[in-house]
């Protein structure tokens, strides 16, 4: 497209300048005439033609400048285009010959397996061999996937291939039995990886830890002081000895023996002795003699 653009440019750049000589001979022959003019009026028409043809000109001329500052332009374009397109080139050339030695070595490693699939062929029932060509056809060769297992805590498994999720049985299916599982998303074959061991696939029961003992501490009864809850937790028979338990609760506890009365409860009880009775009183205390 630039070197197109570019011809563009330089064609127009060339009329311009073609047109620009043609006016600038024409202005010539303009001033041979007016030299042979006549008279004054003859002379003023030959000026005024020649002033117009170098008005014209000089537009001419600028349009010509700038068409030529683009063509330059577009030819360093192209000059730098062309440089980095050979060395592309060479690139390219570069990569060719690298693939097709890698071509030609994948080719002699394909031969040299061939034998050995033969050989591998021959011990796969025919079905399973159909189901493989035919997967192997359809992507390109990869007609097996893996069983993966995202999360190491959960038994939930994924087809590799096609990334969708698996029943919950499928790992025990294929370490168990003897069968050929399909992904039922992409059809692929699974396989369990060399990854992905029976004692990191299934979650292995948690053991049973007894149960803790509990402790039972001393039991404070009815009745009893703390002398006789620290007797019971007590291990040393000693300390059981000089503890001295104390009386119960519920147990009738004596009255208090009467304290000594002082001086100032006998002044009390004389003082009381003197006071003078009632008519009622000593009429009690005589009929009670009597």
């Amino acid at each position: 497209e630039i070197q197109s653009t570019h011809r563009v440019s330089q064609a127009r750049a060339n009329e311009l300048d073609l047109d620009v000589k043609s006016r600038a001979e024409h202005i010539e022959k303009l001033r041979a005439q007016q030299q042979n003019a006549k008279n004054h009026r003859e002379y003023s028409a030959f000026l005024s033609e020649i002033n117009a043809e170098k008005t014209d000109r000089e537009k001419i001329e600028e349009d010509w400048l700038k068409r030529s500052e683009e063509a330059e332009q577009q030819a360093e374009q192209v000059k730098d285009l062309q440089a980095h397109l050979e060395s592309e080139s060479t690139k390219l050339a570069e990569i060719r010959a690298h693939l097709a030695d890698k071509l030609n070595a994948l080719s002699d490693e394909v031969e040299q397996l061939k034998p050995e699939r033969a050989t591998a062929a021959a011990l796969v029932p025919a079905m399973v061999l159909q189901m493989f060509d035919r997967m192997a056809e359809r992507f390109d060769g990869e007609a097996v996937a893996a069983v993966g297992k995202p999360d190491r805590r959960r038994e939930e498994y994924v087809c590799m291939a096609c990334h969708m999720d698996l029943v919950a049985d499928v790992y025990n299916r294929l370490h168990t039995r003897d069968e050929v599982m399909p992904c039922p998303s992409c059809r692929r074959l699974l396989y369990i990886p060399a990854d992905l061991p029976p004692e990191t696939a299934v979650n292995q029961p948690k053991e049973k830890r007894e149960p803790r003992a509990k402790r039972v501490g001393a039991a404070t009864r009815r009745g009893e002081s703390a002398v006789d809850v620290s007797r019971s937790i007590s291990a040393d028979p000693s300390t059981e000895e000089s503890v001295s338990p104390a009386p119960a609760a519920d147990t009738q506890l004596a009255p208090p023996a009467p304290e000594p009365a002082g001086p100032a409860d006998i002044d009390g009880a004389n003082n009381s002795a003197e006071a003078p009775m009632s008519a009622p009183q000593q009429d009690e205390i005589s009929s009670t003699q009597a």
